[in-house]
């Protein structure tokens, strides 16, 4: 044989392998799609109706999500579900906090000031701290007490998902995950509503009002709508407060996996333990161009909707997978670090802008 026919026959036989792979590829795809397509349409239609209810009734959405999702919790028997319900509460999560990085910019940041900002730093700590004593107190794992300080301390639910992530299920269950997202949704609905309140009641210039609702308020959308209900001009504080606490997600992200290790309990690097997740990094990268490109306008907005509708599914497949059975043997103290991470973050709010601001 010579060797034009040894090419031949190799080119021949690698043709044929990769007619059959194309050929194989949309196959592939199909069945994929038609696995995950039971979960997804689940879950679809409990993000629906969430979003209805938040709507019609003035119901966080997220807060609805986790509610829907634990009604809905049976469905999760049905092994068909699982594929698409695993989908949901990764890569959705992880692309919802992507899209999260087009709603900041360095400019923003640097709109805070000097002094509010290590100001933010300062209370965002504590937070944090108050989430690790919550968890003491109510004998609950350290793991349980980054999460709810983590929560409170950066953006609600889309921290709690990204910090879980680092976390991992073999260190918290997913049941005490989902009541702690349950206790974090529920904690931004009450200060949305109380809030602006209190600040009236304590004189609070529009800019104190405006800094207490973007620094104590976890939850985004309820950030900004406390801080909108006080006034305009204490809305656009609390719009800034609030992004430049979204923007730290990534560096909190990176010293809770710093001070937790890593999962299978062995000693690791310094640089190896600040590894952070892809979706993290993704995020800076995010944050990084949407500051150094003046994209239009639709980048934002429709950045912000698919971000929304991302982090909805997210929380709403992770409610679903839930156990009820250890989610209602956890009892109240399972929400102590919620509960004393919310209540520091107001006091410290309050304390910072009435004194300095």
């Amino acid at each position: 044989m010579t060797p034009q026919d040894i090419n031949a026959n190799y080119i021949a036989d690698l043709y044929g392998e990769t007619y059959l792979a194309e050929e194989n590829a949309p196959r592939a795809k199909r069945l994929m799609l038609s696995a995950l397509f039971p979960g997804l349409a689940v879950v679809g239609v409990a993000a629906a109706a969430a979003t209805w209810f938040s709507e019609h009734y003035g119901m966080p959405v997220i807060l609805a999500g986790l509610l829907l999702g634990l009604a809905l919790n049976f469905v999760s028997a049905e092994q068909k579900v699982h594929p698409g319900l695993d989908f949901c509460g990764t890569s959705c999560l992880r692309w919802g906090i992507v899209l999260l990085g087009t709603q900041v910019t360095a400019m923003q940041i640097g709109g805070l000031g000097a002094i509010a900002f290590l100001g933010l730093l300062g209370i965002m700590s504590l937070v944090m701290g108050a989430g690790l004593l919550g968890a003491r107190l109510g004998g609950q794992s350290r793991y349980a007490g980054w999460l709810a300080g983590g929560a409170t301390a950066i953006c609600g639910a889309s921290a709690a998902l990204a910090i879980y992530a680092v976390i991992g299920r073999e260190r918290l269950n997913q049941s005490q995950f989902t009541l702690i997202l349950v206790g974090v949704a529920l904690a931004s609905a009450v200060a949305m509503t109380f809030y602006p309140l209190i600040a009236a009641q304590l004189d609070f210039t529009d800019t104190q009002a405006g800094f207490l609702m973007g620094a104590a308020v976890h939850d985004v959308a309820q950030s900004l709508g406390g801080g909108y209900s006080f006034s305009q001009s204490a809305g656009e504080t609390a719009t800034i407060v609030k992004l430049s606490r979204v923007a730290l997600l990534a560096p909190a992200v990176a010293l809770v996996g710093l001070a937790i290790g890593s999962t299978d309990g062995r000693s690791t690097s310094f640089i190896s333990k600040l590894k952070l997740p892809w979706f993290i990094i993704a995020f800076f990268v995010a944050v990084a161009l949407n500051s150094i490109v003046d994209a239009p306008e639709w980048v934002a907005e429709y950045g912000l909707i698919a971000s929304k509708a991302m982090l909805l599914f997210a929380v709403t497949a992770t409610a679903m997978r839930s156990r009820l059975d250890l989610l209602l043997t956890q009892g109240w103290r399972a929400l102590l670090p919620v509960i004393l991470a919310t209540f520091t973050a107001f006091i410290t709010a309050a304390a910072f802008a009435w004194a300095f601001l």
